[in-house]
């Protein structure tokens, strides 16, 4: 029987191409019961995402703006789920 691998959607815009790249780099995951992105404040992580957006930015992009990027989406979530309820010591 013939088995096809499914394959990634194309990645569209700018900031999507960064929430990859963070994902990869494990600077970001995923709530397991709400699918929000969350920091995971892992600096190595962060320093990894940084470096590969330096060095194999979006065609059509510089460096810079890929690095740009990465910050504006890292500043733009959060450690913890907006939909998961607290956490009490």
């Amino acid at each position: 029987m013939l088995m096809t691998k499914e394959r990634q959607p194309a990645i569209r815009t700018q900031r999507g191409w960064a929430i990859s790249v963070l994902k990869e780099a494990g600077a970001i995951k995923e709530c397991e019961e709400h699918g929000w992105a969350q920091d995971r404040a892992d600096p190595h992580a962060r320093e990894r995402a940084f470096d590969i957006a330096t060095q194999y930015p979006p065609t059509g992009f510089s460096p810079d703006e890929a690095a740009a990027e990465i910050r504006d989406v890292l500043n733009s979530i959060g450690d913890t789920c907006p939909e998961c309820p607290p956490e009490s010591d």
